[in-house]
């Protein structure tokens, strides 16, 4: 949900909860037989009370008037949350969202219109239980415009006892729906397509796991191609070469200043190397610093 659906919604969800010992709105909590027990108990309001209840809740903001009256509604989302079903999600949570739906119905809802609040709030349950299915239904979204939510439900039920769409039959969906027949084709692709593990754990199958397949096994190694792996080696041996020719030009003391504290397997430290020479730590440092500047000029120029 939404950030601005919940600041909409959060007073009359307030008033929801604050009435726990009697009944939660938050959705369905354990057995769902038990909360369609507790549903099937609330009465149904006739049509003078539900205007009653509604005129309080818009002009005085009756927030108990609102609970009355999304609570005498829940046995209706049920209803409609069962016909998605066939998506293979938890339905208490789809009966969640359509709880949300049903109370920002509430919310808006005018009696004066004429209508009963159960034909005005399909809309608002049904909106939150297609969005609740978009984002849950499949790692990556099946349908992210209008035209395209629009055609994911409505080809959905209608391939309920097809294969796949003939060329006669795309055109025919293509029509009713109003959109292309590449659009259809598209969809159906989709609808047709499974989430696949990007590295899933071997196949238990198997003796050895060699029949998990995954996208990750079929990702290039950053080092695979021949072409920079030699080009690697190349670089590696020309520049150990031309080090080594870089350091026979310096004077015998610079150059085993340079081994010995960047090559020993014990590396030297100034004083050692102060102590060896009979100089100070410092001008150790000053020769290492000298001979490593002329060393970068050096590899360089060759």
């Amino acid at each position: 949900m939404t950030a601005t659906a919940t600041a909409a919604i959060a007073p009359l969800a307030t008033a929801m909860v604050a009435r726990k010992n009697d009944f939660v709105l938050s959705g369905p909590v354990g057995s769902f037989d038990a909360y369609m027990d507790k549903v099937s108990r609330i009465p149904v309001l006739s049509r003078e009370d539900e205007s009653v209840l509604a005129s309080r809740f818009r002009d005085e903001g009756d927030l108990e008037a609102a609970r009355q009256l999304v609570l005498s509604h829940l046995r209706f989302v049920v209803h409609i949350a069962r016909g998605y079903s066939g998506y293979g999600l938890p339905l208490g949570d789809v009966v969640q969202e359509g709880n949300v739906g049903l109370m920002k119905a509430v919310k808006r809802f005018d009696p004066n219109v004429g209508v009963r609040l159960v034909s005005f709030a399909v809309h608002w349950i049904r909106a939150e239980i297609h969005e609740y299915v978009l984002r849950n239904w499949r790692l990556v979204k099946v349908a992210t415009t209008k035209a395209q939510r629009k055609l994911f439900f409505n080809l959905r039920k209608m391939k309920k006892n097809l294969a796949w769409l003939s060329a006669e039959e795309t055109l025919a969906v293509a029509r009713d729906l109003k959109v292309s027949p590449a659009e259809v084709t598209e969809m159906e692709k989709r609808l047709a397509a499974r989430d696949l593990a990007f590295d899933p754990v071997p196949d238990s199958g198997s003796e050895d796991g060699d029949e998990t397949y995954s996208p990750a096994a079929y990702l290039p190694a950053p080092d695979a191609d021949p072409a920079v792996q030699i080009e690697n080696a190349e670089w590696e041996d020309t520049t150990g070469d031309r080090l080594q020719s870089a350091i026979k030009t310096l004077d015998p003391r610079a150059r085993d200043i340079l081994v010995s504290r960047w090559t020993g397997e014990a590396n030297a430290t100034l004083h050692d190397l102060a102590d060896k020479y009979g100089v100070s730590a410092e001008r150790i440092r000053q020769i290492e610093a000298n001979a490593i500047k002329k060393l970068r000029g050096l590899m360089s120029g060759l």
